[in-house]
């Protein structure tokens, strides 16, 4: 069988909705190349894994996404490009927006795409590894998170991925219950239950989520703990919780700030990022409006993580 090669150029904040706008179109896995990937390396966490040069662009970010090569593959391209340039009504930096386009035979992309995918440390206890790598731990208290990419919304290198996750060891206590809202591949899920939460609530409004949640709960022994299901933010949620996390755009996070307060115990958190640096005053004022208190704000790149407390 062959496939097409869906490549469009872009920019660092606008990775995760290009990456969801593949996914949702029907590709079959995505990839990304960040020259940041290479810079990262440099750095205490995520220094596991080598890269070429060569296969990232001089500036911006190549998203590429696999795609059936059929009679449908221009309307479907098509498709992609009006839902890539309708994100600058979000206010999001498409950058280049250039799509390029390339066949690829079937056996040459199912296992070319590993190489992107390789085990890496990303906060102080997790380090996170592909289903088909072999890894042992380097220390006693290790924590090790399988993660199956192929259809999956984060593997865990993306800056904000790695934010939430050094939030949640910090803010997190075990025997807590978690919220994730947006929870994409679950790996927020699963990070929060091998950090010692008693029970996480995983809600997005994907399918392909929801089930990528589902499968990545079961690859990490943790499924026991995890109930995803489709779910607009946290409309119709009740009860309290003792923490609210969520990777997702800022657009998005003020949206229901309200709705967080609401279910967050007195005392308790929310941890919010996908946040890129030129709306972190938006969402710290809504953050504020809502009633919280902000804890702490940490960059890593452009992107930065707000955590809030509900006062107690």
């Amino acid at each position: 069988m062959k496939w097409s090669e869906v490549c469009i150029h872009t920019t660092s904040e606008a990775i995760e909705p290009v990456s969801n706008i593949f996914h949702e179109s029907g590709a079959s896995g995505v990839v990304i190349e960040d020259p940041q990937d290479m810079e990262r390396q440099k750095t205490k966490l995520g220094e596991i894994y080598e890269l070429n040069p060569d296969d990232y662009p001089a500036e911006g970010v190549y998203v590429k996404a696999y795609l059936p090569l059929n009679s449908f593959l221009n309307e479907t391209v098509d498709g992609i490009k009006h839902s890539v340039t309708n994100l600058k009504e979000f206010g999001i930096d498409i950058g280049h927006n250039e799509v390029s386009i390339n066949e690829v035979q079937e056996e040459d992309w199912a296992t070319s795409w590993k190489k992107y995918y390789k085990p890496v440390k990303i906060s102080e206890k997790i380090t996170i590894i592909p289903t088909w790598e072999d890894y042992t731990p380097v220390s006693s208290d290790e924590i090790i998170i399988e993660m199956d990419p192929g259809m999956a919304f984060g593997t865990g290198t993306h800056p904000t991925t790695v934010l939430s996750i050094q939030a949640l060891e910090q803010y997190m206590e075990k025997g807590d219950t978690v919220l994730d809202v947006g929870a994409g591949s679950g790996i927020l899920s699963v990070a929060s239950v091998l950090l010692g939460a008693e029970h996480v609530h995983a809600y997005d409004l994907d399918d392909v989520a929801v089930s990528s949640t589902k499968n990545n709960a079961a690859l990490n022994n943790v499924e026991g703990k995890i109930t995803a299901k489709l779910n607009d933010l946290l409309e119709g949620v009740d009860g309290e919780t003792d923490l609210v996390v969520s990777n997702i755009l800022a657009e998005i996070i003020v949206k229901f700030t309200d709705d967080a307060y609401r279910v967050i115990k007195p005392g308790g958190y929310f941890i919010t990022c996908g946040i890129i640096s030129g709306r972190k005053e938006m969402v710290r004022s809504r953050l504020v409006e809502s009633g919280f208190e902000i804890v702490e704000t940490n960059k890593m790149e452009d992107w930065v993580s707000i955590i809030a407390k509900k006062p107690e």
